[in-house]
């Protein structure tokens, strides 16, 4: 096995090295010795675009490694668990490195070692040595790294050398966009000068638990830039927090950048009497010296930093409970309703009292006791939490006290609950704070779950969306809702993807919100009550659907789903899979947050697709079908552990109870993607093909069929003809090909096909086979023996056709009919031939039936070879 990795704490040098190195090593493994730099971790959790596969260090049998290839390092000490290997006997070490010469260095078969600015300038000079050639996306994140790692060619170590690999980079298409977006821009020399000072006096203050860093510095005139010094100086030592004092042309000033919740720099910079936000402000300080305000901020500081967010803004709400009186069958169907692992039991005053989990309901059933009520056998000796406690007091309980439930109470009535997996999912924000007996080291969780999207929002649509989106938070905020879009929209926007299918989720009165929204856009309202969904058509005809949150549960598996109320978390839980899981903040003070409560964000990253729980399948087996048509048509991969449930819920046949609509609206979603033949060869793959009808399987015959339909409708495509022609339907046909017209009509019956197309489906299947059989024995030899032939077919009938016919005079006559042949028309009408004598009645039909076939033969061309062909044949009647 060879592997590539590189130093812990990675930075964008090591992972563009990585990269590099894979172009040398094609059959090489790439894996992290350990966590990354926060700005790498932004970088690779926002650019979904920039996809490469890193193996977990985990999943890895070191043991197995022959081949360690290790770049912008040599020392073992940086390599983490990689250094167990390097006991292997017989291992081979390749070094890439651009570092001085250290004691404790490694000694490999390949060294190429340069004193250079970045060691991605080595691997540069090494393409192109051997004349490689890179991607745009390749180049751009090399490019990245040697930026970055010569501080934009401003450091003594930049060489001549990578100023030439950054140039040959932006010949192979490296995007200066992206670079800077993530690589700070160049300083002067006296920024430079002035950068080295801030970074020489900063002291790091230990306060509440954080790490905060207090930099001073003094300038004898006024520097502009000095904001850019301080977010410069953030970013080269991955800071959370930052307050830079200065003393400048005769003043003292403060610029405070936080990237963290629980230090508010707006609050400290308005006692000095400045002011801005939360994460960006500054002030200007009078009558203190530079001694003096660093003393005045330390005690600012530990006034206005606090411990972290509250229990209110973790729990989940609304809380499912039930009485005391519930028996343990009771509390089991909640249990499985809701998919929950613990029940909360309350009094009518909503108090709770007592605790019962899925593991003693369970036990109590198999003992005989499900008719007991759960006051006999809950758990009473719990502990609750206001909903002002902090994480120290979440942790203190969850962690310390293993309680994996803690209810969130406020004068005695219920709140919300706060789970272990809530608290996981907050941690999980700042991997380094994660207790070690809570997460294992080598899970890597989705960074910036609640990172804020408005930068790509204005990367991706346009001013209107956004206007609009907006709005819509202004009118949440104004109804006393909180509004969320979610679903597809949120998951392109991710990919980089403009989609204007808006979904957005009240966490409210959707109904009530959905009519402001409309009389404030003077948009159409429809409302659907039993449901809480409405549709806000505006007057450009862009449609909106709002839904009220809401969970799902079933009754049975492959049942319709009943719905409930609920949170936006408990929404989002019962979609299909984790890539349509998350959500976007639309209210004004939240606007652009993304909420991902399931990791979906690594899933988008991966291209995986995944669902949430595992009887998502058996519940809604349709669920299968968008499945494999999320994964053909994005180019992602259905899970190892989904497609094995999705094989589980085959062998179970649910598809046999689930009949109807739903199943054929899913059949009709695949066939109608651009290509849905690799669709078609994915469910035939899963076994999915014998619920449409037990013989069918993809034969060569059925096969080339498939092939020769695609082709025909992608011909039809280009001819761009003002006719509506249905795709899916004529897949369809092409699927049932081999099928006689009775079985067409069972399935039909069996999956509720509307009437209009199952009698489109029948009639086609008859046409079709019998011109087919036709056409194959003894094709028509004139222009008009087809044109009769083919006269009565529907554009997806004749497009079927196409499909089943090989010959290419067979598809070459078709194309004739389709491009000229039914547009021909004789130039003579029925006003002509009574001119000419000829009295009314069934003889003009006859005669201009007659004139089109002979125009379609050649026989006629224009009007007077018309004249004289009816001349020619029919006589005048007796004057």
């Amino acid at each position: 096995m060879e592997v590539i990795t590189t130093h812990v704490n990675a930075d964008f040098d090591g992972l563009a090295s990585m990269i590099a190195a894979q172009k040398l090593y094609p059959e090489a493994v790439l894996a992290f010795s350990g966590s990354q730099e926060k700005n790498l971790r932004d970088f690779l959790a926002q650019s979904v675009q920039y996809h490469y596969t890193f193996q977990r260090l985990k999943n890895i049998p070191q043991e197995q490694i022959h081949r360690l290839i290790v770049v912008d390092t040599r020392q073992a000490s940086r390599i983490g668990d990689f250094a167990q290997c390097l006991h292997n006997p017989g291992l081979d070490i390749h070094l890439y490195d651009h570092h001085p010469d250290t004691p404790e260095d490694l000694h490999g078969s390949v060294e190429h070692v340069l004193p250079v600015g970045s060691t991605t300038t080595i691997f540069v000079q090494l393409f192109r040595e051997k004349d490689l050639h890179l991607t745009p996306e390749e180049a751009t994140v090399m490019a990245m790294a040697i930026y970055e790692d010569t501080g934009n060619f401003a450091f003594d170590t930049t060489t001549p050398e990578d100023l030439q690999a950054a140039a040959w980079l932006l010949g192979q298409g490296a995007n200066l966009n992206a670079i800077s977006q993530f690589i700070a821009q160049e300083l002067t020399s006296q920024e430079v000068t002035l950068l080295h000072a801030l970074i020489k006096s900063a002291t790091t203050y230990t306060i509440h638990g954080l790490d905060l860093v207090v930099a001073k510095v003094e300038s004898p005139e006024y520097i502009d830039e000095f904001s850019v010094i301080v977010r410069r100086f953030m970013v080269m030592e991955n800071l959370n927090t930052l307050f830079a004092l200065t003393h400048m042309g005769g003043r003292t000033h403060l610029i405070a950048r936080s990237r963290i919740p629980e230090v508010n720099v707006g609050a400290i910079a308005r006692d000095f009497g400045g002011g801005g936000h939360a994460s960006a402000a500054s002030a200007t300080i009078k009558d203190l010296t530079l001694i003096e305000a660093e003393e005045r901020l330390i005690q600012l500081l530990h006034k206005h930093v606090h411990p972290q967010r509250m229990a209110r803004e973790l729990m989940s709400s609304p809380v499912i409970s039930g009485p005391p009186t519930l028996t343990i069958n009771g509390a089991d169907e909640l249990l499985n309703r809701y998919n929950i692992t613990v029940l909360l039991i309350v009094n009518d005053r909503h108090e709770p009292i007592g605790l019962i989990s899925r593991l003693v309901v369970g036990k109590s059933i198999h003992l005989g006791l499900g008719d007991s009520p759960v006051s006999d056998y809950m758990t009473t000796d719990f502990a609750t939490l206001p909903p002002t406690a902090t994480l120290a007091d979440i942790q203190e309980l969850i962690i310390g006290n293993r309680q994996r439930f803690i209810p969130v109470v406020a004068e005695g009535v219920v709140q919300g609950v706060i789970t272990r997996t809530d608290l996981l999912h907050l941690l999980v924000n700042d991997p380094a704070h994660i207790p070690r007996r809570l997460l294992a080291d080598t899970d890597q969780p989705s960074t910036a779950r609640n990172r804020n999207l408005s930068g790509l929002m204005a990367e991706v649509l346009n001013r209107e969306i956004i206007c609009l989106l907006q709005t819509l938070g202004e009118v949440a905020q104004e109804t006393g809702c909180h509004a969320y879009a979610v679903g597809g929209f949120v998951r392109d926007l991710l990919l980089h993807i403009k989609n204007l299918d808006l979904d957005v989720v009240i966490e409210g009165d959707a109904l009530a919100y959905a009519k402001k929204l409309g009389k404030k856009l003077g948009g159409k309202v429809r409302t659907h009550e039993k449901f809480g969904t409405a549709v806000v058509k505006l007057p450009d005809g862009f449609k909106i659907d709002i839904a009220t949150a809401r969970l799902e549960y079933y009754e049975y598996p492959a049942a319709m789903p009943t719905v409930e109320l609920s949170s936006i978390k408990l929404d989002l839980y019962r979609r299909d899979f984790t890539i349509n899981a998350m959500a976007i903040h639309l209210n004004p003070d939240t606007f652009g947050t993304l909420v991902d409560f399931f990791n979906c964000q690594n899933d988008l990253k991966d291209r995986q697709i995944r669902i949430l729980h595992n009887l998502s399948f058996v519940e809604d087996p349709t669920r299968i079908f968008r499945a494999i048509r999320f994964e053909q048509r994005m180019g992602f991969k259905i899970g190892r552990h989904t497609e094995k449930l999705i094989k589980n819920a085959v062998k179970m046949e649910l598809f046999d109870r689930f009949f109807g609509h739903r199943f054929f609206n899913e059949l009709i979603s695949i066939l109608s993607e651009e290509n849905p033949i690799p669709a078609i060869h994915r469910m035939a793959d899963l076994g999915l093909l014998r619920f449409l009808h037990p013989t069918l399987r993809i034969e060569p015959k059925l096969a080339t069929i498939l092939e020769e339909t695609r082709q025909a409708l992608a011909w039809h495509r280009l001819l761009y003809l003002d006719e509506p022609c249905r795709q899916w339907l004529v897949y369809l046909l092409a699927l049932m090909s081999s099928l006689p017209v009775r079985e067409v009509v069972v399935f039909c019956e069996r999956f509720e096909v509307p009437l209009r197309h199952r009698q489109f489906l029948g009639r086609e299947k008859l046409a079709v086979t019998r011109i087919a059989a036709i056409m194959k024995r003894a094709m028509p030899e004139t222009p008009s023996g087809m044109y009769h032939l083919l006269k009565d077919l529907s554009p997806e009938g004749l497009l079927h056709l196409m499909g089943l016919l090989k010959k290419k005079g067979c598809k070459k006559a078709i194309s004739l009919y389709v491009t000229d042949w039914r547009q021909l028309k004789p130039e003579t009408d029925g006003n002509d031939l009574a001119e000419m004598g000829y009295r009314t009645g069934p003889l003009y039909g006859t005669i201009l039936r007659c004139l089109l076939d002979a125009r379609l033969d050649g026989l006629v061309h224009d009007r007077a070879s018309e004249t004289a062909f009816i001349k020619e044949h029919f006589s005048l009647p007796d004057q």
